[in-house]
Order: structure tokens, then C-alpha cells, then sequence
């Protein structure tokens, strides 16, 4: 349903694109051909009508006086940001002509570079997906965010799996663990509000004493990548105490080599005194969580993926995934934990139909395999070609991601990108920084622009989104943009003139999703039982909670890649421990270009402890700077107790061009690797601050 340009006022249904696990159903309001506001639908019941600040100013990212909106050829040199408009034949010849040479000598030497810009499926990895298989691309390894709790939850459940979000309303105690839900998470603050208003205790566990511990009964103020130490402390006391559910645990948790019986001896091993060294916390603090999950039920685990962003991040989600199964949590609605719901959404999905795997072109009669992970791009730019690595990368096709601003280690990701022989094609809807490096801009649009469906990580709701207005200038969706440049390539596959209606019908399995009841409404919800895992049936191999799959370790406290107890000589040189949680009002990097919220958000700034401000000589407003092996990092200092003794907090991830000198937080973080999931370690990280 498209808005036509007449003086009726209409109302179209659609979905937020954008990476939150709260996936609003929204109401677009179309007057005169033009967007005047976008709302939370009322009806869905996750959203209730409530949008956050930034999505709410949704119209004015789509009408900005500096969207992209013509295709655009770079004139200046790489990161200057100096373009001069072209026509969509030139841009798209140009751009076909390019990948075809590169692709003649090995298409591997082409990689796609996306991420969760948009959420949807159409948008995100259908098209895109189909041109890159077919071209036979290297395959990018999309681990930038979340892939070592998610694998780890994997492990663990069997699947990205968890609790229906409204039922967070009924539990007695919940762990808000290591997510600033108010303000990247906030329809799950809502249900959580209701839990507290009906007597429930709430806790807060994260390094920095954010908005939303502010509003909990008590916050954990743990160190940075010492949740696995944490989680076995509480294990400890549900053993010594007896608050295990043994039930539960004999008939639905791995017993024998390396399950309970092996982690029980280990969290045995772990006393709240112990833990608390670790941690950095006080032991009776540990003890009072312990005592409230451990005798207060329903019991809740709200995880975020903050927690996992450090060496030892995988171990530590397992861990935390197997609690609400020693306490027989999961045997109430209300119990149990939610790091993501996606994988209630993999049976629904029809990925093979949709992205067509099969497509993967040959390279020397063999399909091609080589496989860059996104977050040791700053490296894979700059490697030569050799036989372990495959060839050099030659080009560079970015798509819903901002690499150069959100790319750990950005030093190394801008001097991958400012390579002379590197051939890089970015759409977007403005010139972001990755975009100024670009040698073709090409005009996407907007979530009010196309048409697209969306799973959700946070909830158990399908939706769709509709076109509310035609595409402003010459913008084009994703999909328009692959499907022209697979013609210009000589793809001649029936699946290349598939339109975007027809992708969003094969993004569901007919089995699964009322396509008619989701056309009309706007949003379905998965049939799911209410409490999936009262009775155990986890969908493991033998349905069973899995403490150690096959080949791996029992799961234990895994210390940071830069920590005293690993690197004592870097820690003394570089003694402050930073993290760098999203600005409240960003979402990644996205809405930074967005008046409106950065001038409520201010500028950069990093909070640091009095404590640590008064050994250093430093005040509120002053000017710092924040240094390690990698870099450094200028922006100015506000001095407040968010920030524990002995950690620093900066927050991002603003666009480099924004910073001081040109730089974001990420000039500080490292390329290193998580325990699990082969993600990036960016709270895993020293530093020293300093007056600049």
C-alpha cells in the first residue's frame, strides 16, 4: 500500500528497521504525499504505542537536508568526502564493469561488507545475497554484534532462544544483566516497570551505573569481562544452600562427562570471597543476589549482549544461560532468561528460498569458500595475497554498515579503506565515513520508502512494512540496486527478477506465518508455548540443557585478553579499563547526523571516576586524551560516579568526522577475538587518560 500524493490522510503499517531487540510496529501518518509522523501501533502488543526518542524522529533522518539522494562519484581524495553527482547508468555501468574485471581474475577478491543497518530481510540479505552467491564473493562472517553470546545461547538451548517478553510483567525477581534497557531496550523496561510496581526486586548488573540502574533496587558495579566469574559464584550458592532445583536438573540438564556433575565441582571452587576479587564487588553483595534469584520465583534473566564483548564473553553467556535451569526457572512462564528470541524465528523463515545459497559460483571447479570476518577488517584490508589468505581484496561492497566508524581498531580499517587500489562501493543515505572513502555513493532508501518484513530478537512477532511514500529523489532500495547491477553482470537466473513483494512472500514458510493475517494487521505472532521449556525439551540432541557440547570445555571464567592477571606489564602502563556503551540517543552509528538527538547527546565524551579524575588532574568539560599501543583518542571528560573506580566509559559510537581530531573510541580498541563466536573483544580493552 503506497500513499499517493492527493490530500488524504493515510496511515500504513510498518515495522523499525533498525538493530534493537524491541522491533516496533509502527504507524506511518501520510499527508499530502509526505510523511508527518511515525507512531507506535497500540494494537501490538510489544510495542503498546510507545516508540523511543529515535525512532520517533524518524521523518526528519528521511527528510534531511543532507540525505544522498543521486548517485555520486568520488572527485577528492579518499576520506575527504568530495563527490560530484552522476547519473544511475554511469554509476551502475561503472560499478558492474569494475567488479566483472576483478571477478574474472577471482571473484573471492570481492567482498560484501553489511551488517544490521536494516533488520529486514528484504532489504537486508535477500537480493544482495543472491548477487554476491552468484558471483561467487568471499563470504563475509557477520560477528560484529552478538555472535558470541549468540552461539554460545546456541550451545546451550539449542537455539537463539528464550522467554516471551510480556511475561517479564509477572516475574518476582529480575537480572537486568549487562543492558541499559531504558535506553536500548525499553518495551522490555515497560514490562519490567510492571514487575517492580507489583513488588518484584530488580537488579542491575553492568561495569557502568547506567539510566536504567538508576531505576533498579540495586546494581552490581562488576568489573568489564568478569561475568563468568560472577555467574559461578551465584552457582556456588545455589549448590551450598540447597536452592538448586535438583528435579528439574536430573531431568533436564546433560548429566555424565561434563555436565552438571562436572560444573557443580567447579562452581564449588568459586566462593563469593573468590568472585568478588575478580569482580571487584563486595562478597555480601554477591551473596544478596544469590539469595534472591536463588529463593525469590519466578525468577528472570533479561541478558544483553554488552556482557559479551570481551575475550572470555562466550563462557560467560553459557554460564548465565544454565542458572534459570538450576533453579527449575523455566518451569513458570515468567522465568527463565531472554538473550534473543530469533532462533524461535529460524523454522518460520525460509532462508535457502530467500538468499539462494545455492547460487555460490565455482572457482576452479570448486564452490567458492574463502570466508572475511567482519571484524578483523582493519587486518583483512591490508593483507597481501598468499595461500593461506586468498587473494588480496580488490573490492569492497558496503551496505547497511558503517565500518569505518564502528570497525574496532579504526586506525587499520581506514588505512584498508584509503588504499589506492581498492575498489569501494557504499550504499547509503548519507555520507557517513565510510561513505567519504567510497569511489561510488549510490542513493538508498528509507524504511518509509520500500517494502520489507522483519523477524525480531527481542519478542516473538512478525511484521511487515509497507511502502509510506515514493522514493525521494532518486533513491533506490537495496534491492532495485542489486537486481540492476545482476542484469548489467549478465545474471540471467529467474530468482534476479523476483520483485520485493514476491521476496517478502518467500521470506516466510506459508506453514508458519498467516501471510493474509500479516498483510491486514501488520504483525502475527509465532505459535509458541508460553513457558517453551517447562518441561525440558530443549532443542538439543537429546533435549537436554547442554553444559559441554561435543568437543568443547567445560564452561569456566575466561580472563580478558588485557588484564592485569594476563598482561601485567600492559596493565601497568595502561592501568584504566575501558568500555564504550551506545550514547543514549544513537543507535550504533546511526541518527548521529540526526540535529535534533546529537544536540540533546551533546558531544563525545568520556566518564571517568572522581577518583581516577583527581589522581590525573582532571576536571568535568576539560579536554583528554585517551591513549594505548593503538592510538589515541581526544574528546572531553565528565567526571561522575557512572563510572566505577578504575574504568572508563566512552561513548559511541559517534561518526569520526564528529570527533576532535577526526576520530571515534574505536582508534582504541583492538582486533582480538572472543572465546566463542569469533567476535570482537571492544569492552576488552586498557587505556590511560590524561589531560590533552
Amino acid at each position: 500500500m503506497l500513499a499517493d500524493k492527493s490530500s488524504e490522510s493515510r496511515t500504513i503499517h510498518g515495522a523499525c528497521p533498525h538493530d534493537c531487540p524491541d522491533t516496533c510496529a509502527l504507524r506511518v501518518q501520510v499527508e499530502q504525499g509526505r510523511v508527518v509522523r511515525v507512531s507506535g501501533d497500540p494494537d501490538h502488543p510489544p510495542t503498546h504505542g510507545a516508540l523511543c526518542t529515535k525512532v520517533s524522529r524518524y521523518p526528519e533522518r528521511t527528510y534531511h537536508a543532507e540525505r544522498v539522494l543521486t548517485p555520486l562519484r568520488r572527485v577528492g581524495a579518499k576520506g575527504e568526502g568530495r563527490f560530484e553527482p552522476i547519473g544511475w547508468d554511469e554509476a551502475l555501468d561503472t560499478v558492474a564493469a569494475r567488479l566483472s574485471a576483478i571477478a574474472a581474475r577471482d571473484p573471492r577478491a570481492i567482498l560484501p561488507y553489511s551488517y544490521a543497518g536494516t533488520m529486514g530481510l528484504v532489504q537486508g540479505e535477500s537480493m544482495a545475497a543472491r548477487f554476491f552467491h552468484r558471483l561467487g564473493a568471499s563470504l563475509l562472517d557477520r560477528t560484529i554484534c552478538a555472535s558470541a553470546g549468540g552461539d554460545a545461547l546456541a550451545a546451550t538451548y539449542g537455539g537463539k532462544l528464550g522467554m516471551h517478553l510480556e511475561h517479564f510483567a509477572e516475574s518476582r525477581v529480575i537480572l537486568v544483566w549487562g543492558s541499559n534497557s531504558i535506553a536500548s531496550n525499553l518495551h522490555f523496561w515497560t514490562f519490567a516497570q510492571q514487575a517492580k510496581r507489583a513488588g518484584a526486586v530488580l537488579w542491575c548488573i553492568d561495569p557502568r551505573r547506567t539510566e536504567t540502574a538508576d531505576k533498579c533496587h540495586h546494581h552490581l558495579a562488576l568489573r568489564p569481562g568478569t561475568d563468568g566469574a560472577l555467574a559461578l559464584a551465584l552457582m556456588h550458592e545455589l549448590v551450598v544452600h540447597g536452592w538448586v532445583d535438583e528435579d528439574y536438573v536430573a531431568r533436564h540438564v546433560q548429566q555424565g562427562e561434563g555436565g552438571w556433575p562436572a560444573l557443580r565441582e567447579r562452581a564449588l571452587q568459586w566462593p563469593p570471597e573468590r568472585a568478588a576479587a575478580v569482580c571487584g564487588v563486595p562478597a555480601e553483595q554477591i551473596r544478596a543476589l544469590a539469595r534472591d534469584y536463588g529463593t525469590l520465583e519466578p525468577a528472570a534473566i533479561r541478558l544483553n549482549y554488552g556482557m559479551q564483548r570481551v575475550h572470555g564473553g562466550g563462557n560467560a553467556a553459557r554460564l548465565i544461560a544454565l542458572l534459570p535451569c538450576l533453579t527449575g526457572a523455566w518451569r513458570h512462564r515468567a522465568g527463565g532468561l531472554l538473550l534473543s528470541s530469533s532462533g524461535w524465528f529460524k523454522a518460520a523463515r525460509d532462508d535457502a528460498a530467500l538468499q539462494r545459497p545455492d547460487l555460490l559460483a565455482t572457482h576452479h571447479g570448486q564452490r567458492s569458500s574463502r570466508t572475511i570476518n567482519m571484524s578483523t577488517i582493519g587486518d583483512d584490508l591490508l593483507r597481501e595475497s598468499s595461500p593461506d589468505f586468498g587473494p588480496r581484496i580488490e573490492a569492497v561492497v558496503v551496505y547497511n554498515s558503517n565500518p569505518v566508524a564502528v570497525a574496532p581498531e579504526s586506525a587499520k580499517v581506514v588505512a584498508g579503506f584509503r588504499r589506492d587500489d581498492l575498489f569501494t562501493v557504499v550504499l547509503e543515505h548519507f555520507l557517513t565515513d565510510t561513505a567519504d572513502h567510497a569511489d561510488i555513493v549510490l542513493p538508498a532508501t528509507t524504511q518509509l520508502e520500500h517494502r520489507d518484513t522483519h523477524g525480531a530478537y527481542g519478542h516473538t512477532y512478525v511484521l511487515d512494512n509497507h511502502p509510506a511514500v515514493a522514493p525521494l529523489g532518486q533513491a533506490r532500495p537495496n534491492t532495485a540496486i542489486f537486481r540492476a547491477l545482476a542484469e548489467r553482470m549478465g545474471f540471467n537466473e529467474p530468482c534476479f527478477a523476483d520483485d520485493d513483494e514476491t521476496l517478502a512472500a518467500q521470506a516466510w514458510k506459508p506453514s508458519h506465518v498467516d501471510r493474509a493475517a500479516l498483510q491486514e494487521r501488520g504483525w502475527v505472532k509465532l505459535k509458541l508455548p508460553e513457558a517453551p521449556f517447562a518441561d525440558g525439551a530443549f532443542p538439543t540432541p537429546d533435549g537436554r540443557a547442554c553444559v559441554t557440547p561435543s568437543g568443547w570445555d567445560l564452561p569456566d571464567h575466561v580472563p580478558n585478553h588485557e588484564c592485569a592477571e594476563v598482561a601485567p606489564d600492559l596493565a601497568a602502563r595502561y592501568p584504566l579499563a575501558m568500555i564504550s556503551p551506545p550514547a543514549r540517543h544513537f543507535l550504533n552509528s546511526t541518527f548521529v547526523n540526526v540535529k535534533s538527538l546529537r544536540s540533546v547527546e551533546g558531544e563525545p565524551l568520556v566518564e571517568i571516576h572522581p577518583l581516577d579524575a583527581e589522581a590525573r588532574g582532571i576536571a568535568s568539560g576539560q579536554v583528554v586524551r585517551l591513549f594505548n599501543d593503538r592510538g589515541e583518542y581526544r574528546c572531553k571528560a565528565e567526571v561522575s560516579t557512572r563510572a566505577r573506580p578504575g574504568v572508563v566509559n566512552g561513548l559511541g559510537i559517534w561518526w569520526r568526522k564528529f570527533g576532535l581530531d577526526g576520530t571515534n573510541v574505536n582508534q582504541l580498541t583492538h582486533q582480538r577475538l572472543t572465546d566463542i563466536g569469533r567476535a570482537p573483544s571492544f569492552y576488552d580493552c586498557l587505556v590511560e587518560v590524561a589531560p590533552a
